[in-house]
């Protein structure tokens, strides 16, 4: 028998498996700076922001490559997270 993976995403990758496919669209969406966003991972590995981070809304700060940086408050700290487009949303 076999025994099961206990790495990082082990547990978490359940969130990832939406019902709404990764789509063309969804990959070269684009955002203004100055944009509020909402962090929501899917199931494309580039840029995922760390799961801790599922539904934080924040605001789009600059453009790296393909990815996007979001400044995001959690609790007292601002942290800035670098994100790409499939995991963004707007709000």
């Amino acid at each position: 028998m076999v025994k099961r993976s206990h790495g990082a995403l082990a547990t978490r990758t359940k969130k990832l498996r939406v019902k709404e496919p990764v789509t063309i669209s969804k990959l070269v969406k684009s955002f203004e700076i100055g944009n509020k966003v909402i962090i929501h991972p899917r199931a494309y590995q580039r840029g995922v922001p760390a799961l801790r981070y599922i539904n934080k809304q924040g605001i789009i700060i600059e453009k790296r490559g393909e990815c996007y940086v979001v400044e995001i408050k959690d609790m007292n700290k601002t942290k800035y997270l670098v994100s790409h487009p499939v995991h963004l949303q707007l709000s």
